[in-house]
């Protein structure tokens, strides 16, 4: 759940993982938006996301900030990608050493539940974060990575719809706004 400018909640889904973590703030000017500020925050962002229910996670002031690396490499992969530029080697060197450790670790309970093995650290978080950067920007969603269409919301989604032409954040966020917009706009006065 992400909140409007103007204090008014809306849910926002980026389709994956790693365009969730996104959301957290990036880089440049968009760092006055970050929230990853301790620990403690990439825990609670992690029980947040779309991982299941369980995670019993401890993460260390350095894995904070490898996961702001990481975040604000895939931001800048998603943005590259959305907008039809090449991906930058700097920026997919901090993805793959991600990636390249252990992730975590699911697992299955004797009644049938699924659950998450122990010793979930910030460095498994990030390994699985990076794993499914690495999915997304060599599957078969790539082509789909889309930059939110409104005015000054520069938000990163895969576009899922079965016709691919998704291009808002959220409809009853950025959506509506522009549609208001164009509402006004046609039914302005003009002036001679």
């Amino acid at each position: 759940m992400l909140v409007s400018g103007g204090g008014k909640p809306y849910r926002f889904d980026p389709g994956t993982l790693c365009l969730e973590l996104t959301t957290t703030g990036g880089p440049g000017t968009f760092a006055r938006w970050e929230v990853l500020h301790e620990p403690a925050d990439l825990v609670t962002w992690a029980a947040r996301s779309r991982l299941p229910d369980g995670l019993d996670l401890t993460v260390s002031a350095e894995e904070l900030r490898r996961a702001r690396t990481l975040r604000d490499a895939v931001f800048l992969l998603a943005a590259d990608r959305a907008h039809g530029r090449p991906l930058q080697a700097a920026h997919l060197d901090v993805v793959n050493a991600a990636a390249a450790a252990p992730p975590l670790v699911a697992r299955i309970e004797p009644d049938g539940t699924r659950s998450w093995a122990p010793g979930a650290t910030g460095s498994r978080l990030l390994a699985t974060v990076a794993r499914d950067a690495i999915d997304l920007f060599t599957g078969a969603y790539a082509d789909r990575v889309r930059e939110c269409g409104g005015r000054n919301c520069y938000l990163l989604f895969v576009d899922t719809s079965r016709p691919g032409r998704r291009r808002w954040c959220a409809m009853e966020h950025c959506g509506n706004r522009e549609k208001a917009r164009v509402h006004r706009a046609r039914h302005a006065p003009t002036t001679p």
